[in-house]
């Protein structure tokens, strides 16, 4: 039996450690909804939504990456309940001095690895998915669809606006 053949989701040759922001998808293997702790219909706004202590070990190992990685920042996060988005910012150059930097798969993988010993199982999917941000357009539309996107999934999983 032929397995089906995964499609390459990087960018062929290009160097993921260079200076930029990174849209980063990463999701819950079978995509098992253990971030948050939905409470029914008294939902108001997704500010409102509790994070599962699953969620809440999510969000410490994301706020972790520039504690380990001097030179990568967490520009803008959410937990959903089924994956985590970030927009992730390398920046190779700090006071005229070039600092060499991790790639962005070092960055997940750790984030991944931290978390899953941290709950005692693995939790993630294999791989991720990333987005090269190529100008302030880009950026701008990421971050608001970063923004959006807990109460749209609200709305759409039958929640209260």
């Amino acid at each position: 039996m032929d397995l089906p053949q995964r499609k390459p989701n990087r960018i062929e040759a290009y160097d993921y450690s260079l200076n930029g922001a990174y849209f980063v998808t990463v999701c819950t293997r079978d995509r098992e909804k253990i971030f948050w702790d939905i409470v029914g219909a008294d939902i108001i706004r997704p500010q409102n939504v509790p994070l599962s202590s699953i969620g809440e070990i999510a969000v410490q190992a994301i706020c972790q990456i520039p504690k380990h990685y001097e030179n990568v920042f967490v520009d803008k996060y959410c937990v959903m309940p089924d994956h985590v988005h970030l927009i992730l910012r390398i920046e190779l150059e700090m006071d005229g001095r070039i600092i060499s930097a991790p790639t962005v798969s070092t960055v997940v993988g750790s984030m991944k690895r931290w978390t899953s010993r941290q709950i005692g199982r693995p939790i993630w999917q294999k791989s991720y998915y990333d987005h090269v941000i190529r100008n302030q357009k880009d950026y701008d539309e990421i971050w608001q669809y970063i923004d959006n996107n807990p109460r749209k999934w609200l709305i759409q999983n039958g929640g209260d606006e």
